[in-house]
């Protein structure tokens, strides 16, 4: 039998699977001797045996310290080689085990080898018609693959069938070579889902990818989900991702994989909805091949507009009547060699909007993307004499003011630079709103002032055909009154200069001194001051966890507001709303507990404590709730080490989304009179945070006011702005 090749890891993948810090694995391997020495990678960037550092770490107790989703992982990485972890079966076995009870799937972990290896054929045959792939190509579970089946079906009974069908879908997408594979973020989803008009029961998703907007349109009601995917590994990973999520007795799941342009699976469908996000920039998708297809109803879209042909694709798949909405990059909107099927789109009535998302809302991250949103034009209809565009690009975090004058706020910047999240309740609500208004009369449609605007057909159907929101959207801003605007800065102003002042009154406190070297921390983790009563973890199980051994300890109450991890980044009071956030298992949130986001992408801190403006909200999703005794730990000493970045990174895993595993953060073992000493001094920095980050809000919205005022033609300069006088 040939020696299974060495897998190698880096000192980042050893601290997540010993659910340590960076900083801990570096302690190791200087200070231990026996620690794995580098098999390979360069001095800067060492790379590591794996079997030997698991090695390691089980002699030391480690073995089991990480998530059962990075077990999996790194399970996979040891024995999938050309077994059980190289197939389509995994994916099938993860539906067949989150059908079974956690009772079930503890059983089964504990079944001996050959024993377990024969359960999950049987388990895998179950359902094998769900997903897309060649039963021909089937090989059985064998018992050397118990050590992967084990970990899977662990990881489904602690963390859910989601968390294990993405690291396997990680795991084919890496072995297949398969690159630009991206997720549409849950919160844009929604919000495509959500722009389509009624109650659609037919939807369709030519690149349906991961299955993201058609689990958003299933949320919506839809019950008969179609999609196609050129990856089979997407494909496979859509059609087990639905089935886990969408109501078993009256939705029907159909994914095919194949190219959708070249090879249509569902030449004959109709369907009442289309979602999709199509590959951007591809020039080899059939431009010569498919030069005279029925589909190109509004002209022979150029090679260089691959986006134009998914355009009249999803177009050809609707009902008359029926709507589409696509995710584009904003080059469709304006390049000369699309200018013809614009024009044609325009004029036939088959486009109702364009509507331009913020920088950061999908990846590309760097790229402001647009959602389009299209009717097929039904025979005797009326005449569509204008076009919808709403510009969202510039809508702001929840703690930014916003501008009532012009309708728009600035877009933050968190920590180290980075953009801070994005606020897409306010995001959805303003394209909603226009949207919805102007569909329902679009001839009287007023608009909004450099948000929302109809342009008449007419005016759009010049040389170039640019479709591009801001432009459009902005021309209207001579609309807004110049006193209105002015009374505004003025405002902006005065708030301004009160936040310098408290800034500079927070940047003057100097509690600290330089210690004689680097304090060494002896720690314990959540999980270990938990089980000793030290805190206790409460969070909002999400609507699929039901069930699970999850401490909640709150009720539904429509009329308290709900604490969201955007609000926790930009450290804002409660925003979300009760209506659209209502969880029966959602914490009340008390003064003195310290609020951590589960997850670590983004910029803004990471951890807070609960003050007068939190407690009585709701706890949102994706917020970690810790309730420290106060006699044992001190909130602000607590929120200080669990929001460290150091102490995240080692307690998180994923790389495109970032999860914090809240167990598995550090603590260091002080007593309390130090931990009071070192929280003053946390809570000075949360204020010097707080301080410079609404100033740096303020600021922002204050010179966008008054660049926009003399721009637009509000505001003109006094003599007395003349350097030379």
């Amino acid at each position: 039998m040939p020696e299974q090749p060495s897998v190698q890891v880096t000192a980042a993948e050893i601290s997540r699977i010993a659910g340590v810090t960076r900083a801990t694995v570096s302690n190791w391997r200087r200070r231990h001797e026996d620690f794995p020495e580098p098999s390979g990678g360069t001095e800067s960037s060492p790379l590591y045996d794996l079997q030997a550092v698991r090695a390691w770490l089980a002699s030391r107790g480690h073995a089991s310290a990480a998530s059962p989703a990075e077990e999996l992982r790194t399970t996979l990485r040891l024995h999938g080689g050309d077994g059980a972890g190289g197939t389509a079966d995994l994916l099938l076995l993860v539906l067949a085990a989150a059908r079974h009870s956690p009772d079930d799937l503890a059983a089964t972990v504990r079944l001996p080898d050959a024993d377990l290896a024969a359960r999950a054929e049987r388990d895998a045959a179950a359902v094998a018609d769900a997903v897309p792939g060649d039963d021909a190509d089937r090989a059985p579970f064998k018992a050397a693959d118990a050590p992967v089946l084990r970990a899977l079906y662990a990881c489904v009974r602690d963390e859910g069938g989601q968390a294990a069908l993405g690291v396997l879908a990680e795991r084919q997408l890496e072995d297949s070579g398969a690159s630009g594979a991206y997720r549409t973020p849950a919160p844009l989803a929604d919000l495509l889902a959500r722009l389509l008009p009624g109650t659609p029961t037919r939807v369709l998703d030519p690149a349906c990818g991961s299955g993201s907007l058609l689990a958003a349109a299933s949320r919506r009601g839809a019950r008969e989900l179609y999609g196609q995917d050129v990856l089979p590994v997407q494909a496979r990973r859509s059609a087990v991702s639905l089935a886990l999520t969408a109501p078993e007795d009256d939705t029907t799941v159909t994914v095919r994989a194949a190219d959708s342009l070249r090879a249509d699976a569902f030449p004959e469908l109709l369907a009442d909805a289309v979602l999709c996000n199509p590959p951007y920039g591809v020039r080899d998708w059939g431009h010569d091949e498919l030069a005279y297809d029925s589909r190109w109803a509004y002209g022979v879209p150029a090679r260089a507009e691959s986006e134009l042909a998914w355009v009249q694709h999803a177009l050809a798949h609707l009902t008359p009547g029926g709507h589409a909405a696509l995710l584009l990059p904003p080059a469709t909107a304006s390049r000369a060699s699309g200018r013809r099927v614009r024009a044609e789109l325009v004029r036939s009535g088959a486009l109702r909007a364009v509507l331009a998302l913020p920088v950061g809302a999908a990846v590309p991250l760097h790229v402001p993307l647009q959602i389009w949103l299209l009717r097929r034009p039904e025979p005797g209809g009326p005449d569509r004499t204008s076009v919808l565009f709403v510009d969202t690009a510039e809508t702001a975090t929840p703690a930014g003011p916003a501008s009532t004058a012009t309708g728009t706020a600035p877009r933050t910047r968190g920590s180290a630079g980075r953009a801070a999240p994005l606020d897409w309740e306010r995001i959805g609500d303003r394209a909603l709103r226009a949207w919805r208004a102007f569909t329902e009369n679009p001839d009287t449609f007023d608009g909004e002032p450099g948000v929302a605007r109809a342009i008449g057909v007419v005016d759009l159907l010049d040389d170039m055909v640019d479709l591009t929101p801001a432009r459009l959207v902005r021309a209207s801003r001579a609309e807004v009154d110049p006193a209105e605007l002015s009374a505004e800065i003025k405002a902006a102003r005065l708030d301004l200069v009160e936040a310098a002042g408290s800034l500079g009154r927070a940047a003057g406190y100097d509690g600290w001194n330089a210690a004689v070297s680097a304090r060494d921390w002896r720690t314990a983790t959540v999980s270990d001051l938990a089980r000793g009563g030290a805190l206790t973890l409460l969070r909002t199980v999400p609507e699929g966890a039901r069930g699970r051994d999850e401490e909640g300890g709150g009720t539904a109450d429509e009329t308290r507001p709900v604490l969201t991890a955007a609000d926790l980044a930009l450290g804002s009071g409660p925003t979300g709303d009760p209506a659209k956030h209502l969880n029966e298992t959602a914490p009340v949130i008390a003064g003195g507990d310290v609020l951590v986001r589960s997850m670590a992408n983004g910029g803004g801190p990471m951890a807070r404590v609960a003050g007068q403006a939190e407690a009585g909200a709701l706890l949102g999703h994706q917020v970690h709730l810790f309730r420290p005794d106060p006699a044992r730990l001190d909130a602000w000493f607590l929120a200080g080490f669990l929001g460290a970045d150091d102490n995240v990174a080692g307690a998180s895993t994923g790389s495109t989304v970032v999860t914090v595993n809240p167990g598995r953060l550090r603590v260091p073992l002080l007593p309390l009179e130090e931990q009071r000493r070192y929280g003053e001094a946390f809570r000075r920095v949360h204020e010097l945070r707080a301080e410079a980050q609404r100033a740096t809000r303020l600021a922002e919205e204050t010179a966008r006011l008054l660049a926009g005022g003399l721009t637009g033609g509000q505001l003109l300069p006094t003599e007395d702005a003349n350097p030379s006088r």
